[in-house]
């Protein structure tokens, strides 16, 4: 079963430089309805049979162009919700720089719980039960290898990659996950493998090769002597990614 983890585009709180957490109303700007609406070329021809995001607006709407294209409804799911900041909700990241609390979320992050809020502790356990649990539901469901969307936020997907490398969450801030980039883990019986990182190029057609559905290879881990790869391209966008704040 394969993931793809989908980061909502750029925000106006992300433009803003604020930490805009389960604030109401949080909208794509003009560029991220732009992203919205690339993701119909980069993933509508994967054959994707389940698009799951956070409740909130901005990835409702990065969704929705996609799920128009291939026939789905998005389906809502609270444990990929963003994390729940507390006090620190709405308020400029220029100004949370000085707190106490923020060397520790960056260097020590599995003690880190947000004042009022939620630790990121918790945030990863909801988030990795919620990849995991839907990765079976599927499967019990078709009977056979699926492609899914799960559209979320930034250090929701974080934990998750961090779960998927075996990497411990005090390491999960030296992941890079910019807006609307890709980020795909198989799960197999023994273990999750990590496809693709942040990945914010335009061809991710060498993802329809993950799913035997398509005729392509099936894998359940690492090949001896390395990966051969699935697709010529290498341009995973690095010469130009605009407002990729968090």
């Amino acid at each position: 079963m394969t993931v793809i983890l989908l980061r909502h585009g750029v925000s106006t709180s992300n433009t803003a430089r604020t930490l805009a957490g389960r604030s109401a109303g949080v909208d794509l700007t003009d560029h991220g309805r732009e992203q919205a609406r690339g993701l119909v070329e980069r993933l509508g021809s994967l054959p994707i049979e389940h698009i799951v995001c956070s409740p909130l607006l901005r990835c409702q709407r990065t969704v929705a162009p996609l799920a128009d294209k291939l026939g789905l409804e998005a389906e809502p799911d609270e444990r990929l919700l963003e994390v729940d900041y507390g006090d620190w909700t709405g308020k400029a990241l220029a100004d949370l720089v000085s707190e106490p609390l923020w060397k520790v979320v960056q260097r020590h992050a599995s003690a880190a719980r947000f004042p009022s809020g939620e630790s990121l502790a918790e945030v990863q356990f909801r988030a990795v039960s919620a990849v995991r649990e839907r990765d079976r539901q599927f499967a019990a469901r078709h009977g056979s290898d699926v492609l899914w969307i799960a559209c979320t936020h930034g250090d929701v997907i974080k934990s998750v990659l961090a779960d998927a490398f075996g990497l411990h969450l005090d390491g999960f801030q030296r992941i890079v996950v910019e807006p609307a980039s890709v980020s795909v883990v198989r799960y197999t019986p023994t273990a999750p493998y990590v496809w693709r990182l942040n990945d914010t190029g335009p061809d991710l057609s060498g993802l329809a090769a993950i799913s035997p559905r398509t005729g392509g290879e099936s894998r359940s881990g690492p090949v001896p002597g390395g990966e051969t790869g699935t697709t010529d391209s290498t341009d995973n966008g690095a010469g130009e990614r605009p407002d990729s704040s968090v």
